[in-house]
């Protein structure tokens, strides 16, 4: 056997030529992500005929076609392994596979590996018999790639084709594969009931089709499947699977019971307690309901994580209650176990998450959830009622945990010690003090840092040198006072910073130039002043949202605006800016373009957590108030939607630069309530994603353009109180606008104000009088004389056959008689008609 370490001495395959190919008698190859490059020497590896374990995976060589061809050369191959090699141009993969009759492992993860061909997947040649271990997953594959896995039923023990796009139902082949144990479909668009063929997987130990589209009952898995004994786990999450909890207390060896993000109902049986082998429950996110008691988990001696959050649950467990187990994880948001902090999580000394949001407890936080907080990775005691204050009791957090006391009442200082978390949200609290947090440290584990809608009063500490890793910050809402130090411009790593609704004065400290990870920024509803925009060096800045709006800055818009080319929230009103509305907004390149991919705006960023100190991904998204169709609103779940400018509220003069116009993205535009003069640009209609449109209370005179109008989408529309004159054109969305909308413009006449005169003007002329006059012939007693008219004429008549009997019958014998002559008269000019024409034949 050769190893990788003795033959991966060059880094390409030309260097290592005739080496390879001489080791006739090869049985074991490994070159795992050895970093060989370029063309594989194909013709040299089909004289190893006796290799049986082959490993590629992690090679970036040209010439994986030619290679596959030649693979079928090594006839005594039982392992193969080529994952995260690049095969996209490789469409005839399955009949090559079908060439090696010996092979038992096949790993080709993450290969780009395109759907098998019609022939491929009717194709048994040579297929082999011993084939146990088949992994797909991360590939383009489609659900053609079950009529070739048909090929290997009886052999198979796992099969992975998960993360692929398989689509449509499930087929019923799975059901003859008699010895498969590992079956994974998860993250696919596979929809439908889970076929009774399942049922038929004696042997079934691992199955996991969760993140698809599947539906119907699951419990009918569980009543007919033969895999009482040997199933382990199973995970359906993220499905549309509904029913009641599905029956389980056969399944012996069950350990992982994952339903999470389904639709299920009804109550969880008591008898779960007796299936002993459990060590995760994941039922969150449904729609259970009921009373969960201490026999639910009577006999669940090895369990380590239960989530029972998001669902319609109370807990009953006796205060001085001792559970069989101890979890490492433990979830129940929205379970209701209050009003004190249930006294049986203290004995659970292993937690390492913890979740009780929206529980129900009003009670002050006790010193034993601090100590059992030291070990965790996350403590989410949110949406609560807790009271009191958090006292600084020293705690030394072994893992910078994510920590989130939002929404509750807590009050007074905020500790030193939750410095250390990695995560910190203490929103919509009555906190009231943060020197001793901010400046008593000496280094911070800080990413994410939420202290909004707070009691913080006072001046902004000038302490944040320490917190480098500081990706979001969020201080809105509070009193703070007093100029913005000049240390926020160490938060080198900052992405999201908001300091709205405070009262800062001053100026906007230089140092913001060094924040160039920078892409929201939010100072709205302050008393800041001074000229905007002096701290951005061009070019540096990533800016996507920029509120800076109900301030006192002052002076014109610098070019450097100009530069903010990924901006996409642009609102600078309510202050006293000044001068023209810079010509260059037309390189504002996000605004130019239409639509977004994405509805949020989201920001990644990586975090240490965990008892290895691993690093992960994490993420957030934006949240901000914008002024939008004369409304002031809330964007989060569609922040990536929308596109606006708002310069309302200033001082600007001249006129709106023809250039706005090319921003074909933009949804909403405000320049309400300035001085802007000139006409509204004929090129207006080109802003086709338009939504929300304000010039009013400015000095724009002329007509409205045509094109103005035309725009479809245009839900609000304000031009009122301007000098705009003529005739308001005729579009398509006129009817959608009240007189509301062109109030204060005097020489503007037309729908929905006064009529216009022939020349377009708003004086009336005479054929409106003549109209006028005719109307006035239509008065009130003309409607009475109407109805008393209809009223006589159809009593008269029908009133009297229905009370009068006589004259009844005889208005009946009449219209009988008047039928009757009728018909003679028709059938004897039928027969002279028909007599005349025999005459001429």
């Amino acid at each position: 056997m050769v190893s990788s370490s003795k033959i991966a001495v060059k880094a390409d395959w030309r260097s290592n030529q005739g080496f390879i190919g001489s080791l006739f008698n090869l049985r074991y190859l490994d070159l795992f992500s050895s970093g060989f490059d370029g063309e594989i020497p194909y013709r040299e590896l089909g004289n190893l005929t006796h290799l049986q374990y082959l490993d590629l995976s992690s090679s970036d060589f040209t010439n994986a076609i030619e290679f596959f061809s030649w693979l079928p050369h090594l006839s005594s191959l039982k392992y193969l392994d080529l994952s995260f090699v690049n095969l996209s141009n490789v469409f005839d993969w399955p009949d090559t596979l079908n060439h090696l009759p010996n092979l038992r492992n096949i790993t080709l993860r993450g290969c780009q590996l395109p759907p098998p061909t019609v022939s491929s997947t009717l194709s048994d040649k040579n297929t082999s018999q011993f084939l146990a271990f088949f992994d797909l997953s991360y590939n383009n594959l489609t659900s053609s790639v079950f009529k070739w896995s048909c090929n290997y039923n009886a052999t198979l023990v796992l099969l992975d084709l998960s993360n692929n796009i398989l689509s449509g139902l499930l087929p019923d082949v799975f059901g003859n594969m008699s010895s498969l144990s590992h079956l994974y479909l998860f993250d696919n668009q596979l929809e439908g009931r889970v076929p009774d063929s399942f049922a038929k997987l004696c042997t079934l130990r691992y199955l996991d089709i969760s993140f698809n589209n599947l539906s119907g009952n699951i419990s009918n898995f569980f009543e007919s499947s033969c895999a009482h004994n040997s199933l382990e786990s199973l995970s359906v999450s993220l499905n549309n699977l509904e029913g009641p909890f599905p029956d389980i207390v056969e399944f012996h060896a069950l350990r992982d019971l994952v339903l999470d993000g389904n639709k299920l109902s009804g109550t969880i049986p008591k008898n779960i307690g007796n299936v002993s082998m459990l060590e995760s429950i994941d039922v969150s996110h449904n729609n259970l309901e009921g009373v969960v008691l201490e026999i639910h988990f009577s006999k669940l001696s090895k369990l380590k994580n239960l989530d029972l959050s998001s669902n319609f649950l109370v807990l009953d467990f006796h205060s001085e209650w001792i559970p069989p187990f101890q979890l490492d994880s433990l979830g129940l948001n929205s379970c209701k176990m209050g009003p004190l902090f249930p006294k049986w999580l203290r004995t659970q000394k292993n937690l390492l998450w913890l979740a009780i949001s929206d529980a129900g407890i009003s009670d002050i936080i006790p010193s034993w959830v601090w100590d059992l907080s030291q070990n965790m990775t996350r403590l989410d005691l949110s949406c609560n009622v807790i009271k009191g204050a958090v006292t600084d009791s020293g705690v030394e957090f072994a893992y910078q945990p994510a920590v989130n006391l939002s929404w509750n009442q807590l009050k007074g200082p905020i500790p030193s010690f939750l410095s250390k978390a990695q995560s910190l949200d203490l929103s919509n609290n009555k906190f009231s003090k943060l020197d001793s947090f901010l400046c008593a440290t000496t280094l911070g584990y800080l990413n994410y840092l939420d202290l909004s809608s707070n009691h913080i009063s006072g001046e902004l500490p000038d302490c944040w040198e320490q917190f480098g890793d500081l990706v979001f910050l969020d201080l809105s809402n509070n009193t703070f006072a007093g100029n913005i130090p000049s240390t926020v411009g160490s938060l080198s790593s900052i992405e999201t910073l908001k300091l709205d609704n405070n009262m800062f004065v001053g100026e906007l400290p230089s140092s913001l130039k060094n924040c160039t990870n920078l892409r929201a920024f939010d100072v709205e509803n302050n008393e800041l002043s001074g000229p905007i925009l002096e701290w951005l060096r061009v070019g540096d800045f990533k800016l996507g949202i920029l509120i800076l709006r109900s301030n006192h800055f002052n002076g014109s818009m610098p070019r450097q605006l100009c530069q903010l080319t990924n901006i996409q929230v642009l609102d600078l009103s309510m202050n006293t800016i000044s001068g023209n509305i810079p010509k260059c907004l037309s390189n504002l390149t996000t605004l130019a373009q239409k639509g977004n991919p994405k509805l949020t705006i989201s920001h990644g960023y990586t975090s240490r957590e965990g008892t290895d100190d691993s690093t992960h991904g994490l993420w957030y998204d934006d949240e901000i108030s914008i002024i939008w169709k004369g409304i002031f609103s809330k964007y989060k779940s569609t922040l990536g939607l929308v596109k606006s400018i708002d310069f309302s509220s200033n001082k600007l003069t001249g006129e709106i630069p023809i250039e706005i116009t090319h921003l074909l993205g933009l949804v909403s535009l405000n320049l309400a309530g300035n001085h802007l003069t000139g006409q509204i640009s004929t090129e207006i209609g080109n802003l086709q994603s338009l939504q929300s449109l304000d010039l009013s209370r400015n000095q724009i005179s002329g007509s409205i353009p045509p094109s103005l109008l035309m725009i479809y989408g245009l839900g609000y529309l304000n031009l009122s109180y301007n000098n705009l004159s003529w005739k308001i054109p005729i579009g398509t969305q006129v009817q959608n606008y009240d007189a509301s909308s062109f109030d204060g413009n005097p020489q503007l006449c037309g729908i929905p104000l006064k009529l216009c005169n022939s020349e377009g003007t708003d004086q009336p002329n005479g054929s409106s009088d003549q109209e006028d006059g005719n109307d006035e012939l239509i008065t009130e007693g003309f409607y009475i004389c109407l109805g008393l008219g209809i009223f006589v004429g159809f009593w008269g008549v029908c009133g009297s056959l229905i009370f009068k009997r006589s004259w009844r019958y005889a208005y009946y014998n009449f219209l009988n008689a008047l039928i009757d002559w009728l018909y003679v008269r028709v059938a004897l000019m039928r027969r002279q008609l028909k007599d005349v024409l025999n005459g001429q034949s």
